[in-house]
C-alpha cells in the first residue's frame, strides 16, 4: 500500500522503488531457508480465524494514518519474522535478515514522512 501510493499518486521513484527492494529482499530470504508458499496458505484457515470479524478502526480517519499503520504493521512483521528466524533457521551474518528490513523499513517511513511534509497542506497526504 505504502509503496503503491509512492508511485502511482506522487510520481516518487526513488521510495516506491526502494520498498519494492525490501519486498523482493523479503521473498528471497523466505526462499533462501526453502519456505514453501504454497504449503503455507494451505495453513491459513481464514473461514475459522476467531478474529477475522474484529476490525480496529483508525484513531483519526485520514490518508497519513492509513500509510503510517501500514508501515508499522510492515514493521512488526519483520520484528516477527526475525525473532522467528533467529530460533528457527540461524543465519550467518552476511546473510540477507529481516532485522536489516525492519530498519530499512524505519528509515524509509522517515524519509517517507519527511517528503510528506515537504507536500502542500491541503494535499490528500500531506502532514498535518
Amino acid at each position: 500500500m505504502v509503496e503503491d501510493t509512492l508511485r502511482y499518486l506522487h510520481n516518487n521513484e526513488d521510495l516506491a522503488l526502494r520498498l519494492k527492494q525490501i519486498r523482493h529482499q523479503a521473498t528471497l530470504i523466505f526462499t533462501r531457508y526453502g519456505i514453501d508458499f504454497l504449503w503455507l496458505y494451505t495453513q491459513r484457515d481464514s473461514l475459522n480465524d476467531v478474529l477475522s470479524l474484529h476490525d480496529n478502526p483508525p484513531k483519526e480517519p485520514s490518508s497519513l494514518n492509513m500509510l503510517q499503520a501500514n508501515f508499522k504493521r510492515a514493521q512488526e512483521s519483520a520484528r516477527v519474522l526475525e525473532e522467528c528466524f533467529k530460533y528457527l533457521m540461524p543465519q550467518k551474518p552476511q546473510d540477507p535478515s529481516f532485522k536489516t528490513l525492519r530498519y530499512s523499513l524505519y528509515t524509509l517511513e522517515k524519509e517517507c514522512m519527511v517528503f510528506l511534509n515537504d507536500l502542500p497542506k491541503n494535499s490528500f497526504f500531506s502532514v498535518e
